[in-house]
């Protein structure tokens, strides 16, 4: 393996490299100490989004896992970022990283105070925000239209706040059939990213 000059090499085990990282990182036998990511900030998302454009929103995803693979469909289907909530969302880490492989250093993630506040921002920035809830009335197909999109997706189990929703221009759902309940929230993003893609 050859690298650049500037960059140090160590040799080390297994052991060694385990004690270098948190407990949670797939280290795989390389570590690289590189700096943190750039915040990304809401208003610059907004200002730089090109006419069409597709946002993600989450309403209290805390499950990294989940997080991780929603930023991977993000970067696969051309999200322009995601925006979380500061105190109900997981932080940075292993886990996601894994689970997005590389989106997390591809798409913006912006973190806010006030989920409510961000939609309102959203919205005046000229995006359609379209909450996806089982028990909306409207298929997401409907729904669309608007080339600036904020898909709006909540937690597992709880879905979308009462105050999200209320922030919403629009709610819809995805038409799948009786045989199951609902999607897990990844996979429902996933095929919200790619409906709006092709709207």
């Amino acid at each position: 393996m050859q690298f650049p000059n500037e960059v140090g090499v160590t040799l080390a085990d297994v052991a060694d490299l385990g004690r270098l990282v948190p407990h949670d990182a797939p280290h795989q036998g390389v570590v690289i100490e590189v700096e943190a990511l750039d915040d990304a900030w809401l208003g610059d998302l907004l200002h730089q989004a090109p006419e069409r454009a597709v946002l993600l929103v989450l309403d209290q995803v805390t499950d990294p896992h989940n997080v991780g693979a929603i930023l991977r469909s993000a970067a696969a289907f051309g999200a322009i970022g995601i925006v979380t909530q500061d105190r109900h969302s997981p932080p940075e880490s292993g886990v996601i990283a894994k689970a997005a492989s590389g989106a997390l250093e591809r798409v913006p993630w912006a973190r806010v105070v006030n989920l409510a506040r961000a939609l309102e921002e959203i919205g005046e920035a000229g995006f359609w925000r379209i909450g996806l809830t089982g028990d909306a009335d409207t298929d997401l197909k409907d729904a669309l239209g608007p080339q600036r999109v904020a898909l709006v997706l909540g937690a597992e189990g709880p879905g979308l706040r009462l105050n999200t929703k209320e922030h919403c221009d629009a709610l819809a759902r995805l038409p799948i059939s009786e045989a199951i309940e609902s999607l897990n929230v990844s996979n429902a993003a996933a095929v919200a990213l790619y409906a709006a893609s092709i709207a």
